[in-house]
C-alpha cells in the first residue's frame, strides 16, 4: 500500500506572520529616530514651496568670438552651473535657458544660497601662469615689494615653499631688470636666451662707433617695446580701483603676457604674469579638505596625465629661479587667487594649494576647478526674490485634493469591504508613515527637496497602493466564493494576487524610471516620488498587509465571515463545499446456468 502524499505548504509563511511585521515595525521605528537624531523632521522644500532667488543670467560676447553665443554652449555652460550649484548641496536647484542668450537659475531658500549665487555666473577660467613682478596694489607702491604667499606641495614631494614670507626683491630692482624679465616672456618658448632690455641697447650703441664715425641709437624691438607697455601699465595700475581691477588683464589670451589684481590678507596686490601653462582642463578634480597636520585648510589638486606632465615642467623651470620669478599664479576669470612658490619641481599628478584659505574659500574653489570653466560670459541681468505664497496656495490645494480624494477611497473600502477596510487604511498609514520618514532623511543626506509636482506624485501613489490591496481581496473573495474556508483562501489566493502586484507595480516603477531620466527640473520631482511610493508599495504588501490577513484569518469574526467581515460567504455567492465523490463500479451480470 502506497503511503499519502504529504502535502504542500502554504506559500506565503502561513505559520510565521509575526516576523515579517517584527521586520517593518524595526525599519519604522529605525526610520523614525534617525529622523529625530538628524534634526531634519521635515521633508527640505523646493523653491515653489519654500521661496528662494531667481537669477538671470545674459551671456555675454567676446571681442573675435561672435559666434560664441550659440545652443551648444548654452546648454554646457546650464550642465556645469547645475554641476556647481548642487555640488554645494543647494537641494533642487533649476538650471535653464530663456530664450538664445539668457540663463534662469532658480535657487530654493537655504544655508548655501548665499554661497551658490557667488558661483552661478563666475565663468571659472582657470590658467596657471608664471610670476615675472610682483608689486603692492597701489600705483605707487615699489617695485618687487613682496608679502607673504601661500606655497604649492605636490603629491610626495617636500613643500615647494614654507609658508614664510617670500623673499623681497631688493630696493636696487630697476625698470631695466623688469623689463629684461618681461621682454623675456614675449618670446617664444624655445627662444634663446633674453636680450638687453632696450636702455641697456641704447647704452652699448651709443659706445660702439658706427662706421660713419657718428653715434647712432639703435631702435629697441617690437618686444621690448611691448615689455617697456606693460611695464609703464603695471606701475599706473591701481588694485584698490574696482573698475581697474575688473579691466586688469581683460581680452588676454592665454599665450600672451598680462596684468592681474588678486588680494593677500586684506590687502591688494597686482602682478605681471608670463603666459598660460596649465590650464583648468588639466584638473581632473580638486577639493577643500582641511590639513590634520596643520589644522588649515587647503585645496588638493589631481591633473590629467598630460596636465601632470605639464605642471611638473613648469615647476622645475620655476624652482631654479629667484623670488618673485620662482612662483606660480593661479589666475581665475582674471583674478590671482594664490600665487605659491615652488623650490623643486613637483611631480606625481598630484598638488595643494594651502595659504590663507578659509573653509568656504577653500571649498569654493574646489568646487569651481572640479566642474570646469564656462564656455561663456555671464552677466547677471536680473536677481529676484522668489516666495513660497503661491505655491504654498497650490500646496493647500493640492493638499485639499488629495485629502478628498483619500477620504473618498476610505469610504468605498468600508462600503464594499466592510471589515477589510481595515486592513487596507492600516496600511495605508504604514506606507505614508515609510514615505514621510525617508523623504526627510533624504533631504538631510542627497538634497532631495519636495516641490508641487512631487506632492502629485504621492497622491498619484495612493491610488496604486490601494489598487493592491483590492486586487488581493477579491483573489480571497475568489476562492471563498469557490467554497473554501477562509483560511486555505488567504494563502491559495496570495500566489495569484502577488504575480499580479508585482507585474503592476514594475510597469508603475518602470514609467517613473524612464520619466526621471529623460526629464529635467521639477518633473523629475514627480517621477522620483511614484518611484519610491511604487517601491514602498511592494514593501507594505509583502511585510504589513499579507501577514495581518494570515493574522485576521484565525480570529472568529472573519473566519466565521461575519457580515461586516467583507467575506460573508453568503454575501459572496459562495458554492457549496467541493466534494470528491466516488465513483462506483457496476456489478457483474450473473451468469445463466444453462449457458454456464
Amino acid at each position: 500500500m502506497a503511503a499519502p502524499k504529504k502535502g504542500r505548504r502554504p506559500t506565503g509563511a502561513q505559520g510565521r506572520p509575526g516576523r515579517a511585521l517584527a521586520i517593518i515595525l524595526i525599519a519604522m521605528v529605525a526610520l523614525t529616530a534617525g529622523m529625530f537624531l538628524s534634526k531634519q523632521t521635515t521633508p527640505r522644500l523646493g523653491i515653489d514651496l519654500a521661496g528662494g532667488t531667481s537669477i538671470t543670467l545674459k551671456a555675454k560676447s567676446e571681442p573675435g568670438k561672435p559666434d560664441a553665443i550659440n545652443e551648444t554652449n548654452m546648454n554646457t555652460a546650464v550642465g556645469i552651473i547645475e554641476r556647481r550649484v548642487n555640488g554645494l548641496g543647494v537641494s533642487e536647484a533649476e538650471v535653464q535657458t530663456q530664450g538664445r542668450d539668457h540663463i534662469i537659475v532658480n535657487i530654493p531658500k537655504g544655508t548655501n544660497e548665499q554661497q551658490a549665487r557667488e558661483q552661478v555666473g563666475t565663468t571659472a577660467q582657470l590658467y596657471f601662469r608664471p610670476v615675472l613682478a610682483f608689486a603692492d596694489g597701489s600705483p605707487a607702491a615699489p617695485e618687487g615689494t613682496q608679502s607673504p604667499s601661500p606655497s604649492a606641495s605636490g603629491s610626495g614631494a617636500p613643500k615647494a615653499g614654507d609658508g614664510k614670507s617670500s623673499p623681497s626683491a631688493t630696493p636696487s630692482s630697476s625698470a631695466t631688470s623688469q623689463g629684461r624679465a618681461l621682454s623675456e616672456a614675449l618670446k617664444a618658448p624655445n627662444a634663446p636666451s633674453p636680450s638687453p632690455s632696450a636702455s641697456e641697447s641704447k647704452k652699448a650703441d651709443d659706445k660702439a662707433p658706427t662706421p660713419s664715425g657718428s653715434a647712432s641709437a639703435t631702435p629697441p624691438s617690437a618686444d621690448e617695446q611691448a615689455a617697456k607697455t606693460l611695464q609703464d601699465d603695471f606701475a599706473k595700475l591701481d588694485c584698490t580701483n574696482e573698475e581697474q581691477r575688473a579691466a586688469a588683464g581683460k581680452g588676454a589670451k592665454p599665450e600672451d603676457p598680462m596684468l592681474a589684481c588678486g588680494q593677500r590678507g586684506t590687502a591688494w596686490g597686482k602682478w605681471v604674469l608670463g603666459p598660460a601653462q596649465v590650464n583648468g582642463q588639466d584638473v581632473k578634480d580638486a577639493k577643500g579638505v582641511i590639513d590634520p597636520q596643520r589644522g588649515a585648510w587647503i585645496v588638493t589638486m589631481q591633473f590629467t596625465d598630460k596636465g601632470a606632465d605639464k605642471f611638473a615642467k613648469i615647476t622645475g623651470e620655476l624652482a631654479t629661479k629667484q623670488a618673485p620669478q620662482n612662483q606660480f599664479a593661479i589666475v581665475l576669470d582674471g583674478q590671482v587667487i594664490s600665487d605659491p612658490s615652488v623650490s623643486q619641481a613637483l611631480t606625481g599628478g598630484n598638488a595643494e594649494i594651502s595659504g590663507g584659505f578659509t573653509q568656504q574659500s577653500a571649498q569654493d574653489l574646489g568646487n569651481m576647478l572640479s566642474y570646469g570653466a564656462l564656455p561663456l560670459s555671464f552677466s547677471e541681468d536680473s536677481v529676484t526674490t522668489v516666495t513660497a505664497a503661491l505655491g504654498g496656495e497650490q500646496l493647500k490645494a493640492g493638499l485639499i485634493a488629495g485629502a478628498i480624494g483619500l477620504l473618498l477611497v476610505v469610504i468605498y473600502l468600508l462600503v464594499y469591504y466592510r471589515g477589510l477596510a481595515f486592513v487596507a487604511i492600516v496600511s495605508l498609514l504604514v506606507s505614508a508613515i515609510l514615505t514621510y520618514t525617508i523623504m526627510a532623511l533624504l533631504g538631510k543626506g542627497i538634497g532631495f527637496a519636495l516641490n508641487l509636482p512631487a506632492v502629485c506624485g504621492a497622491i498619484v501613489a495612493i491610488g496604486i497602493t490601494a489598487d493592491s490591496f483590492i486586487v488581493y481581496f477579491e483573489r480571497i473573495r475568489d476562492e471563498i466564493r469557490e467554497g473554501r474556508t477562509l483560511r486555505p483562501a488567504v494563502e491559495r489566493a496570495w500566489p495569484r494576487a502577488r504575480r499580479t502586484i508585482l507585474v503592476s507595480d514594475f510597469v508603475s516603477f518602470l514609467a517613473a524610471a524612464v520619466l526621471f531620466i529623460v526629464t529635467v527640473g521639477k518633473v523629475q520631482g514627480f517621477a522620483f516620488t511614484l518611484g519610491l511610493t511604487t517601491l514602498l508599495d511592494v514593501v507594505v504588501v509583502f511585510l504589513f498587509t499579507k501577514p495581518v490577513m494570515t493574522l485576521l484569518a484565525r480570529t472568529k469574526f472573519f473566519a466565521s465571515g461575519h457580515p461586516w467581515s467583507g467575506l460573508d460567504p453568503k454575501r459572496l455567492g459562495a458554492k457549496p463545499p467541493l466534494r470528491r465523490s466516488r465513483r462506483t463500479g457496476s456489478a457483474p451480470a450473473p451468469v445463466d446456468a444453462k449457458e454456464a
